[in-house]
């Protein structure tokens, strides 16, 4: 034991800020949801980008929206968090890896619960709002930023920015995916862009909440005089 604390997947510069932003997403989640509750067509905010068909995209174009859409499938989702664990683990930060499995698993959840709610649909029966691939792809780029911000000390501005913008760049890259295959609404990727926002940041909370109490524990017992 060195007795260096283990780096935490959220530190404590950007709690405030990203505080606000997941209070916020979480609004626009609540409100997009209510307004497409049941709907099975595009909304008029979804017909000023495009209206989603099975073929708005041509190659070659159409095989990086394959390509792009593979990495939210549950293989390419799956290679692409056992690549971030295995990381986190050869960093030698075990909470990190957590903070990754915990937030990829509640977002996915969250995307889940809320389709199952809101009951979206496009092309007949599949269940749209959230975007699920939108959600993941950015709350793993989220949590990758969050942890390299924080291991190499990036604060303030600057910090902040390059946690936006790698969940932007990759929730705009996946979005543009799903629209383009005719997966999803516009609206539905933007509904997943801000699920991730809100999840992830509760979810950093409370894994650094969690670990902070076992390791209060494991100190306490191994103190002198502890049973």
């Amino acid at each position: 034991m060195t007795g260096r604390p283990a780096p935490r997947p959220l530190s404590p510069s950007p709690r405030v800020w990203l505080g606000l932003i997941a209070v916020l997403a979480a609004l626009v989640v609540l409100v997009l949801g209510v307004l497409y509750a049941g709907h099975s067509e595009p909304g008029t905010v979804d017909r000023w980008f495009v209206r989603p068909t099975a073929d708005t995209v041509r190659p070659p174009w159409r095989r990086v929206a394959l390509a792009v859409d593979f990495l939210g499938e549950p293989a390419g989702a799956a290679m692409l968090v056992l690549g971030t664990v295995a990381g986190c683990l050869l960093l030698r930060s075990p909470r990190a890896a957590v903070f990754v499995v915990v937030g990829v698993g509640t977002t996915v959840g969250t995307t889940t619960l809320l389709k199952s709610l809101v009951g979206r649909t496009i092309h007949g029966d599949n269940l749209s709002y959230p975007s699920g691939h939108t959600a993941f792809a950015t709350a793993l780029a989220l949590m990758v930023a969050l942890l390299a911000t924080g291991r190499l000390g990036i604060d303030g501005t600057a910090g902040a920015s390059l946690v936006i913008a790698a969940a932007l760049v990759a929730g705009a890259a996946m979005g543009w995916a799903q629209v383009a295959l005719g997966a999803h609404y516009p609206t539905d990727i933007l509904g997943g862009w801000c699920t991730a926002l809100a999840v992830i940041p509760a979810t950093a909370w409370l894994v650094d909440r969690t670990a902070d109490r076992l390791v209060d524990r494991a100190a306490d017992a191994g103190r002198p005089g502890r049973p």
